[in-house]
C-alpha cells in the first residue's frame, strides 16, 4: 500500500559515471563488480547527473468529439546530461566525439595530442550511472548503446575548472532489448511486510 515512508527517499550520494564500447556485456546484479572494459570518467561537478525521458504523443481527433479519440506514441527520446571535471584520455575522447589520444614521441616524456576530425562521424558508446545512498540502497542507470548529442561550451577561465558537460542520448539497440536498464539494491521494492 503506497503512503508517507522517509525510508524509501534516496539520495544519490556518490556515484561514478562509466563508459565502455556499445554493446559490452551489462553486470548482473548491483554486486557484480564493472568489468574492465568501463573506465571510470571520474569527477562531475556538484549539479551532478540530469536524466530527461521525454515521450511525443500525438493526438487523434476526430469530427465527432472535441476531445482525443486516443494517442500515439510517436518518440522516445532518453537523455542524460552533466559536466565531467577531469581531463584525460577517456573523457576528452568522450566530449569530442571519438578518436583516440595518442603520444608524441614517446609516452614518458608526457606529450600527446588529440586530432578533432574535420568531419563529424558516429561515436557510439554504452554508458552507465551508479550511485549509493548510504549502505541501504545502490542504483545502476545502463544505456547499452548511445551517443554524445550535445556538447556545452568549454570555458578556460583563471577563476574554475575545466568542464565537459555533455548530453548523451540513449538509441535502440534492437526491437527486443531494452532502451535502458536499471538495476537496484533496495528493500522498498520487495514485497510489503506481513
Amino acid at each position: 500500500m503506497a503512503g508517507n515512508n522517509g525510508s524509501e527517499i534516496r539520495v544519490a550520494g556518490t556515484g561514478k559515471i562509466l563508459v565502455a564500447k556499445a554493446g559490452t556485456a551489462i553486470p548482473a546484479d548491483t554486486a557484480a563488480p564493472w568489468s574492465a572494459e568501463w573506465a571510470d570518467l571520474g569527477y562531475t561537478t556538484t549539479d551532478g547527473i540530469k536524466f530527461n525521458k521525454k515521450d511525443k504523443i500525438d493526438p487523434v481527433d476526430t469530427w465527432q468529439s472535441v476531445s482525443p479519440a486516443r494517442f500515439i506514441y510517436s518518440d522516445r527520446d532518453l537523455t542524460v546530461k552533466f559536466q565531467l571535471l577531469q581531463l584525460n584520455k577517456d573523457t576528452l575522447p568522450f566530449f569530442m566525439g571519438g578518436d583516440a589520444v595518442t603520444a608524441v614521441g614517446t609516452p614518458a616524456n608526457g606529450q600527446f595530442k588529440y586530432e578533432l576530425a574535420s568531419n563529424p562521424k558516429k561515436d557510439e558508446r554504452a554508458l552507465a550511472i551508479e550511485f549509493s545512498d548510504g549502505g541501504e540502497a545502490t542504483y545502476r542507470f545502463i544505456m547499452q548503446r548511445g551517443q554524445v548529442t550535445e556538447t556545452e561550451e568549454m570555458a578556460l577561465t583563471r577563476t574554475g575548472a575545466v568542464k565537459l558537460g555533455v548530453t548523451f542520448t540513449a538509441l535502440a539497440v534492437d526491437d527486443t532489448k531494452p532502451l535502458a536498464t536499471i538495476l537496484m539494491k533496495d528493500k522498498s521494492y520487495g514485497a510489503p511486510a506481513a
